[in-house]
């Protein structure tokens, strides 16, 4: 289970409750290991330093089980439940029951039918969609750092027992409840806990036995993620004994409403308000025409279901499940389908840089002393200040990036080959110092070798030269990442902690490259096209990344440094990345803060990360997007996973996302004016006429036939201006259409009346079979108008999947008063005459709806967003005129 944290709104400390918190073999309280000793602790789970051996693992996990907070699996109850939490489909329930009740058990079995559908589909699509999450799941299992038989080894969290003694690292997430029993300046983020975005340092000390979480210093929690530093720990607990266990099972696996739930809610209100107007009008004109009740009442209920799209479930969840098929097969994984709906309502993408806009592959491209001079020393310093964890150079995996790359380097340099070394302790690397530090034995002396930014690492030392920060900062203006390395000889008795970093003496720095993406530029261009603003988020120097910028066609972005976004208000530092830009040398937190000020500006935010450092942004943003070889807590953290890890994948499900809502909008807007102008008509014809216009078996089946063609919306293409721009729930253009295109449909019922009563002189069932006819065919065919604003089928196509469905339908809808299903609903053969009269009102209809379409579109027209040879233009205009001020 994946517990979204919400680090924007901090809440009290957690009380552990002593009666549930007990550890399942021991029977001791969580907090009374805080006020165990380290040794203590380890000796009461039966496990030492060196951990437990393998036949005693597999012992705990027959007895203990899973270290897993419940079954990840599909629940087809819960799912079949879930679709009746919408007021369309408790609408067409209660009309069932009351049809039933009424005697009217033909209407009962159409409505059922109705319903039955809609249920069915979206079942069906959420139940494929968990299972496809569950699989999700499993390809992206968790690991965890074990200490077994005396050896280091990666597990899969899943298999940790009590007893077991974790390693813990940056950007590590905590796989179980530990008493910590070593740690090096360790801090935990505990938001998922606690909803504070500020990590907690850690110790091995003793505590008083607390009742909250902040006061279990001693003891790293599941769930919660290691900031800095590093720590070994006993495990305690396991799955649904920890902390983290209690209150995932309290959240029931509730997971907040997207903003389109939302919208469909409202809708949905929307159109039950219209429906009791509608019913309650036509049970008092028929209490006043003295007509019959159950007759009148059944009506009205008929005229209730016909207003609604009555299968406006089943075609969001077929359209978000189509395009979660067509994502997965363009390396796009979605944990939850309404994701994909807002991954297209983002219009602002925070994204980090490496391998994104850039290669990814981070190389050397050498070693120089203090004045740039080219030496290899330098290169052997930098790969003895490498955390190996113990391990030698030659089979040592870095812990990031740069690490990997200065192994590697290593590894084929002659010089680092004949170096040994002796690891006394480590300072890991945190982003507030931004260096790490590591104390060797190195030629008899014991010497602290620090390396890190060159901000951080300069201001640590004494006597730095002019030369050196000159040549900083020529380094930075060529787009060059550099690395400073400083050391300091300490006494045998030194203890390495963070007062000891000070005093050094600066030795050269280590030069890195990692270009630019050849196709990062058309990328961050495509992104603009579909009206996305970018922030590049990056822990690069502003130097460097404004010479990024240059390359990229950036120039004119706004480049805020760290430093900066600290000086600035939400407000204000929202007004300045608006439009896109460049935030430098930032902090986890201020990757959170960006976010959050960007949401505040009512925008969709999306946030592209894979580090440790990246899962605040990704909890705060609106969609967290993550690649699959990410760090689990990142994984955990998104909504959206990639196989590959590129904007081009970003904008792929953009568009789809657009493309699905725009399908849902088509429906909406074809559903509501078109049956809304149906009922309408119903409603009026029914105070004039000595019969009911249509009896309510015969509205119900008009229904059923329309939206069952309109479950083909979701194949529909999507016209380019629809993809362009963020789209959103907008109910007053909903209304708007409804009360536009509802009357002008009307218009060619009363047409269509006039004809049967005026002309034909019909029957009851004549006039009943005759106005069928014509709202099948008109409400089917007019869907080819309203799906597009450009010309239908000349300048905008319909999927061929629509074109056949619409064309069955409405054969369905002729052929039927002929045959004994059509006796059945009271329907009667017609003349040919009157046939004919129909199609031509048909045509007639449509030519009409599209230059009303005209109409509505022209006199609520917002402007075009510019094109991108405009936006070329625009970027150029302002780059030459920033040149031409600067050189006056």
């Amino acid at each position: 289970m994946t517990v979204k944290a919400a680090p924007d709104k901090p809440g009290p400390a957690r009380t552990i409750p002593r009666a549930t918190r007990r550890h399942p073999s021991a029977g001791v309280p969580l907090a009374d290991w805080a006020a165990r000793t380290a040794t203590d602790a380890v000796t009461a789970l039966g496990s030492t330093p060196s951990g437990l051996t393998s036949a005693e693992v597999v012992r705990r996990q027959e007895k203990f089980g899973p270290n897993s907070i419940g079954a990840h699996h599909a629940r087809p109850l819960s799912i079949l439940g879930r679709q009746f939490k919408n007021a369309v489909l408790i609408l067409l329930l209660v009309t069932a029951v009351a049809a039933f009740l009424l005697g009217d058990q033909n209407d009962a079995i159409i409505v059922g039918v109705i319903l039955a559908a809609s249920v069915g589909l979206g079942f069906i699509n959420e139940l494929r969609a968990e299972r496809q999450s569950d699989a999700l799941r499993d390809a992206l299992p968790h690991k965890a750092v074990v200490i077994r038989d005396s050896t280091q080894q990666t597990v899969d969290v899943s298999t940790v027992v009590p007893g077991d003694i974790v390693r813990l690292s940056l950007g590590a997430m905590v796989p179980a409840d530990l008493r910590l029993i070593e740690t090096t300046e360790l801090e935990c983020n505990e938001s998922v806990l606690t909803g504070e975005s500020e990590p907690v340092a850690k110790s091995t000390g003793e505590v008083a036995a607390g009742r909250n979480i902040a006061d279990l210093t001693s003891c790293a929690l599941m769930g919660t993620v290691v900031s800095s530093g590093s720590g070994v720990g006993v495990v305690t607990s396991i799955g649904p004994a920890t902390e983290f266990g209690s209150i995932a099972a309290g959240l029931n696996e509730r997971v907040p409403e997207t903003s389109f739930q939302i919208g469909l809610q409202k809708f949905s209100v929307l159109l039950l308000w219209v429906a009791v107007i509608l019913s309650a009008s036509i049970v008092i004109t028929g209490v006043l025409l003295h007509r019959s009740v159950i007759e009148t009442l059944l009506f009205a209920l008929a005229i209730a279901v016909g207003v609604t799209p009555q299968l406006l479930p089943a075609v969001v969840s077929s359209s978000l499940a189509a395009g979660s098929r067509q994502l997965a097969k363009d390396h796009i994984l979605v944990k939850r389908l309404v994701s994909i709906e807002d991954l297209g309502n983002v219009s602002v993408l925070v994204t980090d840089k490496t391998g994104t806009i850039t290669e990814g592959k981070l190389s050397l491209l050498g070693s120089m002393d203090a004045s740039g001079t080219p030496d290899a020393r330098i290169l052997v310093l930098g790969s003895l200040a490498v955390d190996t964890g113990g391990a030698p150079i030659a089979t040592a995996v870095g812990a990031n990036e740069i690490d990997a790359c200065l192994l590697d380097a290593a590894r084929q340099s002659k010089e680092v080959s004949g170096v040994t070394r002796e690891v006394v302790s480590t300072l890991p690397f945190d982003h507030e110092r931004m260096m790490s530090s590591v104390l060797v034995e190195l030629d008899g002396k014991r010497t602290i070798i620090a390396k890190g930014a060159p901000e951080a690492v300069l201001a640590a030392c004494d006597g730095v030269a002019a030369a050196s920060t000159k040549l900083v900062d020529s380094q930075f203006a060529e787009g060059t990442r550099l690395i400073a390395i400083a050391t300091r000889e300490v006494g045998a008795n030194i203890t390495l902690d963070v007062s000891q970093e000070r005093g050094l003496a600066l030795q050269g720095f280590l030069a890195f490259s990692d270009p630019p993406r050849p196709d990062a530029a058309q990328e961050l261009a495509h992104l603009q096209q579909l009206g996305i603003a970018v922030v590049i988020a990056t822990g690069d120097n502003a130097v460097v990344a404004q010479h990024m910028a240059v390359q990229l066609g950036l120039a004119d972005n706004v480049v805020l440094s760290g430093s900066e976004i600290d000086a600035l208000s939400d407000t204000d530092l929202a007004a300045k990345l608006r439009g896109g830009g460049i935030a430098a040398r930032i902090s986890p937190e201020q990757k959170r803060r960006i976010v959050h000020a960007l949401r505040g500006e009512s925008s969709t935010v999306g946030f592209l990360g894979d580090g440790v450092n990246d899962a605040l942004a990704l909890h705060a943003a609106d969609v967290g997007i993550s690649v699959v070889s990410a760090t689990d807590v990142a994984r955990d953290a998104a909504d959206v996973v990639l196989l590959d890890k590129s904007l081009a994948a970003v904008a792929q499900g953009v568009e789809a996302g657009r493309r699905i809502f725009g399908n849902t909008i088509k429906y909406i807007l074809m559903g509501t004016s078109s049956n809304f102008g149906n009922m309408v008509s119903a409603s009026a014809a029914s105070t004039f006429l000595t019969f009911l216009p249509m009896l309510p078996g015969q509205v119900l089946l008009n229904n059923l036939l329309y939206d069952t063609s309109q479950l083909a919306i979701s194949t529909d293409h999507v016209d380019e201006e629809q993809t362009r721009n963020p789209s959103h729930w907008n109910m007053g253009l909903i209304r708007h259409f409804m009360l536009v295109f509802g009357p002008a449909s009307s218009l060619f019922d009363f047409a269509t009346f006039a004809l049967l009563l005026g002309v034909v002189h019909a029957t009851p069932d004549v006039f009943r079979t005759g106005w069928f006819v014509e709202s099948i065919t008109t409400q089917a065919v007019v869907v080819f108008i309203i799906r597009t604003r450009r010309v239908p089928f000349f300048r905008s196509r319909p999927s061929w999947q629509l074109v056949v469905s619409v064309i069955a339908v409405v054969a369905v809808g002729w052929v039927i008063p002929f045959t004994p299903v059509g006796t059945f609903f009271g329907l009667v053969p017609l003349a040919p005459a009157l046939l004919a009269g129909i199609a031509g009102l048909t045509v007639i209809y449509v030519v009409m709806i599209d230059f009303v379409k005209w109409l509505f579109y022209r006199s609520s027209r917002t402007p075009a967003p510019p094109t991108e040879a405009q936006r070329h233009l625009a970027r150029v205009r302002r780059t030459a005129a920033k040149y031409a001020g600067a050189h006056r």
